[in-house]
């Protein structure tokens, strides 16, 4: 009896405490949805915040501190349009309109992500997209909400506001996986920029399968032909003015939205871009005979070591594609230009758009460049020639590029020679230079007098090149490969032999800079470092596995060939001598 009293007890304990349990689950969950009229959980936001968050730690590890605050007495918020992306990592970018882009202006308002479910995220400030000009934010997308299907696009609101009411369902989250995310209108034709429509390389869609639309209203909207479909890019007719623009208002100031449409399967791609009149890099000034394009990515303190160096031997204009960086990056370039030289800076916060980013400055930069050289900041062009030289010349890059017309040496040239053939002269349309590969030599951390005095010890034999374009000669698809563009028919280009010219790619550095790389690569068709796919893939790194791992002996690997060429060459044009005795690089800050 008592054995059955016991066990009678003990249930009856167990169902109160889980009673208790789900009632208080319950009621977490009433008090989180009343907490949407009557206060926000908020934290206070800076735009230093995600630079305080290691770049390597999962986003879905990351803890954020929320707090309850109460909200003032606001009695008509004002409900931001925005238009939500979710892209790699769990990360958010909320695209603000161009009609409310002019009212978020103040740096000192934070600023919040609010999702469906209450869940609240802070809105960390990311840019502003050109072209028309539109605020950017990211969020990180928190766990609770991504059982919820399908995603929704979160609610921008002020971190001190009671939400505005939701007067219809909050729209699907976008997926950064098919999207036209950036648009670029010429002279000519429209080029769009679309992810998840040709999706490998070398494999691309016929132009006849699409069609591009104008207007806000898709069905009514207009359509034009596309003309080219290779990777990302897709360029198409101009639509006709009168039937997508009013005749008495400016047509960028009336926000048309273009897509691109699948004929087939009559199905529009979800799109953030506009159609703008024709774009041009410095429009109207003189035209410069060497320019540099790159992409960047918290790239600050090794700008201007790149940019005094190749000024210095003749590249006069510099165009930088931002890749969202999170450093000083925008301080280096107002300083650089402060002090004459000509760097401009395009917001580009799309990932893994390489080849599409340099697709885009090739032809946004044609009326102002005759020649771009497309290298990374880590990447010097060298020549051991050069140390005949006492100091820089721009004549150095540039008599690279004066030849304009050569004939081939190639196997099939000297046997239409020996058949007495004729063969016209094809213009230098490229110019390709082999790389060669740096290790960390020795280096904990980043050289303070820059990359070219800090690293001295690379691998034995040339990996990779890169090129010098002459912009008129690309092919009207934008085709590029690894810094590669495919030519129109009558150009040729030029392979120059690494015992006369090489570029010194510092790839391998001190393992504080090396592990940045894990976040993302650049390239649209390259393996994220983490993606534990091909492991033996040139584009690897040897021996260093998927993960942000130092691994043991890092300091020493890549070490074959030490070579002091660029080391003391650059160290002789560019030192500074004090009155003490010491020195400083022309660079150093």
């Amino acid at each position: 009896m008592a054995r059955k009293v016991r066990t009678s007890f003990l249930y009856v304990v167990a169902l109160i405490v889980f009673c208790a349990t789900l009632y208080q689950h319950y009621l977490r969950d009433a008090i989180s949805a009343a907490s949407a009229t009557a206060f926000v959980q908020t934290t206070t936001i800076s735009s230093t915040v995600h630079n305080a968050v290691d770049e390597n730690t999962p986003h879905n590890d990351i803890k954020i501190n929320i707090l309850p605050r109460v909200a003032p007495q606001v009695n008509h918020p004002w409900a931001i349009s925005t238009t939500s992306i979710l892209i790699p990592d769990w990360e958010v970018r909320v695209i603000v309109s161009p009609e409310d882009t002019p009212f978020l202006t103040s740096n000192s308002d934070d600023y919040v992500c609010l999702y469906e479910n209450n869940q609240v995220s802070p809105a960390v400030p990311a840019g502003v997209l050109p072209f028309p000009d539109r605020v950017t934010f990211k969020c990180l997308f928190p766990k609770r909400v991504r059982r919820i299907l399908p995603f929704k696009q979160p609610m921008l609101m002020k971190s001190t506001e009671n939400p505005p009411e939701r007067t219809t369902p909050a729209p699907e989250l976008l997926r950064w996986t098919y999207i036209v995310y950036d648009s670029l209108t010429t002279d000519n034709d429209v080029v769009l920029f679309v992810k998840g429509v040709n999706n490998h390389q070398g494999i691309n869609r016929e132009p006849r399968e699409f069609r591009c639309i104008f207007g806000n209203d898709l069905i009514n909207g207009v359509r034009t032909a596309v003309t080219t479909s290779i990777q990302e890019v897709f360029r198409c007719q101009l639509p006709e003015l009168t039937d997508v623009n009013s005749a008495d208002e400016d047509i960028d100031q009336q926000r048309i939205k273009v897509s691109l449409e699948t004929v087939e399967e009559n199905k529009v791609v979800p799109s953030v871009a506009y159609y703008t009149r024709a774009r041009k890099l410095d429009a109207g000034k003189k035209k410069s005979l060497l320019c540099a394009s790159t992409m960047v990515y918290k790239a600050g303190k090794f700008l201007k070591e790149w940019v005094v160096y190749h000024s210095r031997i003749g590249i006069e204009k510099f165009l930088l594609y931002d890749n969202g960086s999170e450093d000083d990056l925008g301080k280096v370039v107002e300083e650089l230009v402060q002090e004459g030289f000509d760097v401009k800076t395009y917001f580009w916060l799309w990932p893994k758009t390489q080849e599409a980013g340099f697709s885009h400055s090739a032809i946004y930069a044609k009326e102002s460049c005759t020649w771009m050289m497309f290298i990374d900041v880590d990447e010097f062009v060298y020549s051991p020639s050069w140390h005949n030289s006492l100091q820089p010349s721009k004549s150095m890059l540039h008599s690279l590029v004066l030849s304009t017309k050569f004939s081939s040496p190639s196997t099939h040239d000297r046997l239409v020679s020996l058949m007495k053939v004729s063969m016209p002269e094809l213009k230098l349309g490229q110019v390709r230079i082999e790389c060669h590969e740096f290790g960390p030599s020795n280096q904990s951390t980043h050289p303070i007098m820059g990359v070219t005095q800090g690293y001295n010890c690379r691998r034995k034999y040339e990996n990779r090149h890169k090129s010098i374009l002459l912009l008129e000669a690309v092919d009207d698809s934008l085709l590029n490969v690894i810094h590669h563009f495919t030519l129109k028919p009558g150009y040729r280009t030029r392979k120059l032999n690494p015992k006369d010219i090489v570029v010194n790619h510092y790839k391998y550095q001190a393992w504080p800079e090396f592990k940045v790389k894990f976040r993302r690569r650049a390239s649209s068709y390259v393996l994220d470092w983490m993606q534990p796919i091909n492991p033996n893939s040139n584009d690897r790194t040897p021996g260093l596995g998927f993960r942000p791992v130092e691994p043991e002996g890092w300091p020493q690997k890549f070490c074959e060939v030490e070579d002091n060429g660029l080391k003391d060459l650059s160290k002789r044009w560019f030192r500074v001598e004090s009155l003490t005795g010491d020195y400083q690089m022309a660079w150093q800050r």
